[in-house]
């Protein structure tokens, strides 16, 4: 910069703010409209921070949630609802979720009634005069019969060859499981800082499908360390497996709460409906 050149203030950039629904606009614009307020609520987060938090959903799903264009899946609504009401701003988990279940579902009905639309009288039938009617009626019975002589000749033709059939396509394979339950360290229960220990939950393959090459992910960031990914045994349709994750506990007193997704190498999840695992400790001298 040249002497005497007067100096430029420095530009301060603004992040972009999040418009408020319009709550008049409709069940669904006034079901983000109560998403939207429970954000502010609770802190205003950004979305990004919801999933850190433990929201097993991608920012660009949390944030369509509140823009109050579509409804949003009860999963999704239920990720965006727990890390604000009840890890946020400790509200009953039980409780939380029967509110807003209630309050998805009214928001559900009332878009449908919105969406119906009633269905346009049938235009009346053109008045036929008696000779066009019986001209009608001989054109029906040369039609059937017409039809009738083309399947005898089909029928004749077949005969002895054997009608070949159709084959069924194959059965869709189905991806699922099911929690069985924590196998060590249940929620609540209280480690020692500077330690370690470790986590193992017990799952179920329910579906069709071997998972092979399969990890668990780590959702979020806590005060307790525990890797990003940690690989799954391969387990086949019907079994059970154990998955165990190692975690370091920090120096001084803490509550760790990690949520944790199926996922592959890459860290694309399986079952985004499903709630994540999780592990919750105490971090104290006892």
């Amino acid at each position: 910069m040249g002497a005497g050149a007067p100096e430029r203030a420095p530009v301060r950039r603004r992040g972009r703010r999040t418009a408020r629904p319009d709550p008049e606009s409709g069940p669904v614009g006034g079901f983000a409209d109560l998403l939207w307020r429970l954000k502010k609520e609770a802190g205003d987060p950004s979305y990004e921070e919801m999933a850190k938090l433990g929201a097993a959903a991608s920012k660009s799903s949390l944030a369509a949630a509140a823009q109050g264009r579509t409804l949003p899946s009860w999963e999704i609504t239920w990720e965006f609802v727990r890390v604000l009401a009840v890890d946020r701003l400790g509200r009953d988990a039980s409780a939380t979720e029967k509110e807003w279940r209630e309050q998805w579902q009214r928001a559900q009905s009332g878009r449908a009634a919105d969406e119906t639309e009633v269905e346009p009288a049938p235009d009346p039938e053109p008045v036929v005069p008696p000779r066009s009617r019986v001209a009608l009626m001989v054109a029906a019975v040369a039609t059937t019969v017409i039809a009738a002589v083309v399947a005898v000749v089909l029928i004749v033709l077949n005969d002895g060859q054997g009608v070949e059939r159709a084959e069924a396509g194959p059965v869709a394979e189905h991806d699922d499981s099911v929690f069985e339950g924590d196998i060590t360290y249940p929620d609540g229960t209280v480690v020692p800082p500077k330690s370690s220990f470790t986590k193992v939950w017990r799952l179920r393959n329910t579906g069709t499908v071997v998972w092979a090459n399969r990890f668990l992910a780590r959702a979020n960031e806590q005060p307790c360390k525990a890797p990003d990914l940690t690989p799954i045994p391969q387990t086949n349709p019907g079994e059970t497996v154990d998955i165990a994750v190692p975690v370091d506990t920090p120096a001084g007193p803490a509550s760790c709460k990690i949520y944790f997704k199926m996922a592959d190498e890459q860290g694309r999840t399986f079952f985004p409906a499903k709630r994540p695992i999780f592990l919750d400790v105490r971090v104290s001298e006892r």
